[in-house]
């Protein structure tokens, strides 16, 4: 791109004029890309939502968990083990 400083009054008036009117010519497509753009997000939202609903449903259908880790039989008593004692 040309250096602004090198351009003639002139020169830098006519690029700004080619400037502006590049910007208000894309502007229908890019209002056009915002919109789809937003669209989309919208739609994901919407689709979070109801994975949201369908797993809190889920829940409440689903029968409650069974305890995992059984509960402790009662452990027949042992008797206790002690050491030998040397002789000295």
């Amino acid at each position: 791109m040309e250096n602004p400083e090198n351009l003639s009054p002139e020169e830098l008036k006519a690029k700004k004029e080619e400037m502006l009117k590049f910007y208000k010519e894309s502007m229908p497509y890019l209002k056009a890309q915002f919109e789809y753009e937003k669209m989309l997000s919208e739609i994901d939202e919407m689709r979070l939502k109801r994975t949201q609903i369908q797993m809190t449903y889920a829940q409440m259908m689903a029968p409650p968990e069974e305890d995992l880790m059984p509960e402790p039989e009662a452990k027949p008593k042992t008797k206790k083990r002690t050491l030998k004692k040397q002789e000295a």
